[in-house]
């Protein structure tokens, strides 16, 4: 009998399947918002896909817990935002985690240069016990893979470090959700680095859904993105390809071969929609269709 070759790969390439099979699997960020989109969003991704709803500067808890149920009513898995900084008493979050229809939340310190309440940092609120208490199983934190703006690098990978550590000795399911980049290297240095050092934990990688460049910069520029902005800045070469659409689809590749070669470096992708939720869920339809 002839056997068949094996179908070989080069380190460049990804296996067939592979940018698909991430796309499958990633998790998606509305705003309150795209709530209205929901319903067509049914159409374009699988039911109980993770959802993360973002909470803005100037929004109610009750518009958070509101845009979660209205997720969770359309078959996704609603994950809110808590920026800790903005909770003004340890009662707003019992009672946001009382009334909140959801399984895991994403505890960010919120950019805010002084708390409103008793919470200065993720790790008070992981201190005090409450997400367990609420009867939470998992939580997301914030992964910083380029360093913060406003932060020292030494006391970013710190706190990213003690906030797993609390979170899994809690006995919860964590994961280290990371600010959206460019190019894939700075995040694969920090996921080896992550597992060495607080194993158990889930990383996953974030990226923007299309848009504009100029959309892009204006939003690497605020959030901090940091050295992979390089490899959006070397594209464009005139003012016509400023206002070009801009895909992840480089960033995908190398993700994937990244996970071909070394399976279990990173556990997944989550894409950060800047206001394009619909264009986005059309988008991962194509590419988890394989188009």
């Amino acid at each position: 009998m002839t056997q068949r070759p094996v179908e070989q790969t080069t380190a460049s390439e990804p296996a067939p399947g592979a940018i698909a099979q991430l796309a499958r699997e990633c998790s998606i960020e509305l705003n309150v918002q795209d709530v209205r989109d929901l319903t067509a969003s049914r159409l374009l991704l699988p039911p109980g896909k993770k959802m993360y709803v973002s909470h803005l500067p100037k929004q109610t808890w009750q518009q958070t817990l509101d845009a979660c149920r209205a997720v969770s009513e359309a078959g996704f898995d609603p994950i809110p935002h808590i920026p800790v900084r903005l909770l003004d008493s340890e009662r707003t979050l019992d009672d946001f985690l009382a009334n909140a229809t959801v399984r895991e939340v994403l505890l960010i310190a919120g950019d805010y240069p002084h708390p409103q309440g008793p919470y200065a940092t993720v790790a008070d609120v992981l201190r005090a016990g409450k997400i367990g208490e609420h009867g939470l199983g998992r939580i997301s934190l914030a992964g910083h893979p380029e360093g913060h703006p406003k932060v020292s690098l030494a006391e970013i990978r710190s706190a990213e470090r003690e906030k797993a550590q609390l979170a899994l000795d809690s006995g919860l399911e964590t994961t280290l959700l990371t600010q959206f980049f460019f190019e894939a290297e700075p995040f694969l240095d920090w996921s080896r680095q992550l597992r060495l050092d607080v194993p158990g934990v889930r990383l996953v990688g974030g990226l923007s859904g299309p848009a504009s460049i100029a959309t892009l910069f204006r939003y690497a520029v605020r959030c901090g993105v940091g050295t992979s902005i390089r490899a959006l800045g070397a594209r464009p070469t005139s003012l016509v390809k400023l206002i070009g659409e801009h895909g992840p689809d480089h960033v995908m590749r190398d993700l994937a071969v990244a996970r071909g070669t070394h399976p279990g470096l990173f556990d997944g992708i989550h894409f950060f929609c800047f206001g394009g939720f619909l264009r986005t869920c059309e988008w991962l339809q194509r590419v988890a269709e394989g188009r």
